[in-house]
């Protein structure tokens, strides 16, 4: 394994506990259930091989629909892939906005489609649905059909061990993404032109910030005569977008990555959340002031990110001076006419009145739960070989950014990929537009941290460069040191019942509170104890029971 996997990976090395009666880990009740799918009812041609069967096959897919993709069934990378493939893909799709909510109910009322890929998977529903059968275990698929993923486990042993459950079984493949900017994503961005137009400093501390988007508010940074600037402005369900994503890190360490827990991290070896803490009220404090002063947007807490963007892309002239987001594609067009995208710079982390000053970490290079099989796929044996050639280096360059010698190519003799080494693969068109010739990140693909960095540094302006540079310069120095980030956890089918009711009342109550306590609908002083007192009652110590049990057993492995 090299030295980058290594790193990425090494915060999270996944454990496997078989449960009682399985000696081999694959004699589970849900490969009992899903065993009569794996004998695919067509013939398919060797592994590795194209197209994958004589006669034109059908999946049904429910997928996740992408802001960045015009629409999936016309999309150039799938009819390339179809005819390669000779497999038609039906797709549903489902707004990003509302993936959740609608896994839950195709999982409640046991309506599957072959596939669903894109959604995010959690460890703790795989464990859930796969026990129960509705995913099929992928084990035994991947042996005999799988050979870019067989290559992936022996290349990186660690990505295996990470996505294998607790019963010895692999229910989903992960979408791979070594990104080294990904890894400290929660972000906010300003826009420089204002802050030299008003003799200002890039601010370092929350003082510092409360000043500079008082200046963007009352002294015309836009110089237009009117009092329209929206000094911070944010999409709540964007990417590493949520309010509290970059600023409460000047107050506790506040990591949200992982839907099940978000704002949970480890230190001295026990597990503990940052919502029930003093320093998290305080924070909470800041940001009222904030949005008591005018300067946080009240659209912040019900704006979708194509409303933010609007706001963003003004035509007439620039209102917005600040956002939250892992790029400025959260609240700008990427590579967009105006070219305004590339004029906001990355605010490193803000130190706080007490010192605190923290970029939160990602533990993981992979997106777990990228594809499951369910119990309803006709021919899985199809469906994963149709998956695993998406690792493939091609399929994912194409996936990902697009046609060769359109949006990429090979490198040239001589040019220097963005890690300093000599590059393997040029980016013509940069990655963040509305499209339909890519996927734009949906689904399974294979990009490590080398493939990545191995990208032809285009210049300053190269969106990779950019985001590569404000990371290692602005952030990098503020990862955590005394506090770490969870990695990715999987719980036993009982535990991941139970944890799945806890984090959904726990995190949407705080979801809510947070809101309530910034927009001044709740009173801090008045209403907090009251809230903590709340947070027990929901049994949140139980909540953090159980993932305590799971970070000790995985630490022990």
């Amino acid at each position: 394994m090299n030295k980058s996997m290594k790193v990425a990976f090494s915060a999270f090395t996944a454990f496997s506990i078989l449960l009682a009666g399985c000696s081999d880990g694959k004699g589970t009740a849900g490969e009992e259930k899903g065993k009569d799918n794996t004998a695919s009812a067509v013939k398919l041609s060797e592994p590795g091989t194209y197209p994958l069967v004589e006669e034109k096959e059908t999946l049904k897919i429910m997928v996740r629909g992408n802001p960045l993709v015009e629409n999936f069934e016309t999309n150039e990378f799938t009819k390339w892939y179809e005819e390669k493939t000779n497999v038609h893909i039906e797709w549903e799709v489902v707004p990003e906005q509302s993936m959740q909510e609608k896994l839950n109910l195709v999982l409640a009322s046991e309506d599957y489609p072959d596939v669903i890929m894109g959604l995010n998977i959690s460890p703790s529903q795989q464990m859930i649905y796969g026990t129960q059968g509705a995913f099929l275990p992928l084990n035994d698929l991947i042996e005999s059909q799988g050979p870019q993923t067989k290559k992936l486990f022996a290349d990186y042993p660690d990505i295996k061990s990470t996505i294998t459950a607790l019963d010895g079984n692999i229910y989903a493949l992960p979408e791979i993404n070594d990104c080294y900017h990904c890894s400290m994503s929660q972000k906010m961005w300003i826009y420089e032109p204002w802050l030299k137009k008003l003799n200002l400093e890039m601010p370092t501390t929350t003082d510092e910030f409360f000043d500079v988007l008082k200046a963007f508010k009352e002294q015309d940074p836009n110089g237009n005569g009117k009092a329209d600037e929206i000094p911070l402005s944010i999409s709540q369900k964007s990417w590493r977008s949520s309010i509290d994503a970059f600023l409460m890190n000047s107050f506790i360490y506040n990591p949200i990555y992982g839907s099940s827990y978000k704002h949970m991290y480890v230190k001295d070896g026990k597990m503990d959340v940052a919502y029930n803490k003093p320093e998290w009220k305080e924070g909470l404090r800041y940001l009222n002031k904030l949005y008591m002063e005018g300067l946080i947007a009240p659209e912040s807490f019900t704006q979708d990110d194509n409303q933010l963007i609007q706001v963003g892309e003004n035509p007439d002239t620039v209102l917005l001076g600040a956002s939250t987001g892992g790029h400025q594609g959260v609240f700008t067009q990427l590579m967009g006419e105006s070219g305004r995208w590339g004029e906001y710079k990355a605010v490193p982390p803000l130190k706080g009145p007490n010192g605190v000053q923290y970029a939160p970490t990602d533990t993981t290079a992979l997106t777990p739960g990228s594809f499951v099989i369910t119990k309803k796929a006709k021919n899985p044996e199809l469906a994963m070989r149709w998956a695993d050639g998406l690792y493939e280096r091609e399929h994912t360059l194409r996936s990902v950014y697009g046609r060769p010698n359109e949006e990429w190519r090979d490198a040239k003799e001589g040019e220097i990929g963005i890690n300093g080494e000599p590059a393997e693969w040029f980016e013509i068109k940069a990655f963040g537009t509305v499209q339909n010739v890519n996927w734009a990140q949906t689904g399974p693909a294979m990009r490590t941290n080398e493939f990545r960095l191995s990208s032809v540094a285009n210049g300053e302006d190269d969106l990779e460069v950019l985001l590569y540079n404000e990371t290692k310069n602005k952030y990098e120095p503020y990862a955590p040191k005394d506090v770490s980030t969870v990695p990715p956890l999987f719980l036993t089918n009982e535990q991941s019942s139970e944890v799945a009711d806890l984090a959904k009342t726990v995190n949407d109550y705080v979801d809510e509170m947070i809101a309530r306590f910034v927009i001044g609908d709740a009173d801090l002083d008045r209403d907090w104890d009251g809230y903590v007192q709340q947070l027990d009652a929901m049994n949140l110590a139980r909540f953090l029971e159980i993932y305590q049990t799971a970070y000790d057993e995985k630490s022990k492995s």
